[in-house]
């Protein structure tokens, strides 16, 4: 049995993929590389941070700790992704990680207790950490890719000035009870 919250934290985590994705396409493949300074993280090393982060907590999400013997945390902040192809890659590998688990949760489900370095979570708990972490690299990636882009930065929210046009069109409309994510998702199922 699913619940609002499962299908809530779903959503979340698909839109902020989405607006990594939507990052990735204004940029070219050296950009992925491109650091501000030596202390900077490149897009292309937040992205191996995340997808180290999310093989961890998700692989054998209900039997091993969620902080994993094989993973190298250290490591995942030296860039050794070469190619834009093999990014991608490990981005939909610890996206399809992460998805594989949420897809397959119940309701009673939310209650157990997992681990993370030895620290129980309840499954709700260990959600809500992962889904204040991942906005915040990706966070990270839109901000980098709007320092890149500048001027040429095609906004993924609401662009600059066209605020009171954005709210008049939403109050417009009847009041409804929808997720604030899917407008945005629609528009991706659509294309």
């Amino acid at each position: 049995m699913k619940n609002d919250y499962i299908e809530s934290v779903k959503n979340q985590f698909e839109y902020y993929k989405q607006l990594g994705e939507k990052t990735f396409a204004q940029l070219s493949d050296e950009q992925f590389f491109w650091a501000y300074n030596e202390e900077s993280n490149s897009i292309a090393t937040i992205v191996k941070h995340l997808w180290g982060n999310m093989l961890s907590r998700w692989t054998d999400f209900f039997t091993s700790d969620g902080e994993k013997e094989w993973r190298k945390r250290d490591e995942e902040f030296e860039n050794d992704i070469k190619t834009k192809e093999e990014l991608i890659e490990k981005w939909n590998a610890g996206w399809t990680c992460l998805f594989n688990v949420i897809d397959n949760l119940t309701t009673e489900d939310l209650e157990k207790i997992i681990y993370i370095r030895n620290q129980g979570h309840t499954v709700t708990e260990a959600l809500n950490r992962q889904l204040a972490h991942y906005p915040y690299h990706i966070g990270q990636i839109v901000f980098i890719g709007k320092m890149i882009c500048n001027s040429q930065w095609n906004s993924l929210s609401i662009p600059k000035g066209n605020s009171k046009n954005y709210n008049k069109e939403k109050f417009d409309q009847p009041k409804s009870k929808v997720h604030f994510t899917e407008e945005y998702l629609k528009k991706k199922q659509s294309k």
